[in-house]
């Protein structure tokens, strides 16, 4: 991606992060304000659903994984994104979330779980962060294809239940959701914080 931004004539620059080790995220946030000084902008995006299964049969790994990457991962990333902000005179964070956080998934129990922790998260920052010039607001897609979703599409059947239940008959697709994050983290969202935006094609109407 940042390959594709340069060769239009924009300017970006792409680094390695894991945001379930926290050395990593320390790593990153050094850079960023050692080499660009301020942070704008922050979008957790990333996230682990390593278990698809009933949730009495989840184990301590794949619920260790899901919470580091999903609550531990967006929670350290927006403390040190919101420092650097802090020090900058404001900033804007957007969480990515699911609606699996206000309507639990089949079979996704730790994962539907670890998002309704970050619509919680994005308020607690929202709330106490706005004093600093901070907003702090949530995306929560729908049924979207990524290869992350990648399972629930393989499989014919899902797919089709997971279709029929949407108004608009149809996934999305990911470039869809780029709108709302955009507006989130732009000025024309000036007065808006603790947020959530559903995009799911009235999935959950």
């Amino acid at each position: 991606m940042a390959d594709t931004i340069n060769t239009n004539g924009g300017s970006a620059e792409a680094l390695a992060c894991n945001v379930g080790t926290m050395k990593d995220i320390s790593t990153t946030f050094e850079y960023i304000k050692s080499t660009h000084g301020k942070l704008d902008i922050l979008v957790n995006n990333g996230a682990a659903n390593p278990y698809f299964g009933h949730i009495l049969d989840t184990d301590i790994a794949a619920f260790n994984k899901t919470v580091d990457v999903n609550i531990r991962g967006y929670f350290f990333m927006s403390i040190e994104a919101g420092k650097i902000m802090r020090e900058n005179g404001g900033g804007s964070i957007v969480n990515t979330a699911s609606i699996n956080a206000i309507q639990p998934g089949d079979m996704q129990g730790i994962y539907s779980i670890t998002k309704a922790a970050v619509v919680n998260m994005t308020k607690s920052f929202a709330k106490e962060c706005a004093p600093f010039g901070i907003r702090c607001n949530a995306l929560l897609p729908g049924f979207t294809k990524t290869k992350f979703a990648g399972a629930l599409f393989s499989n014919d059947d899902i797919y089709k239940k997971a279709v029929e239940n949407i108004p608009m008959s149809r996934h999305a697709e990911p470039s869809e959701m780029a709108g709302a994050v955009l507006y989130l983290a732009s000025n024309a969202s000036s007065y808006t914080n603790g947020e959530t935006i559903v995009v799911d094609g009235g999935l959950t109407i």
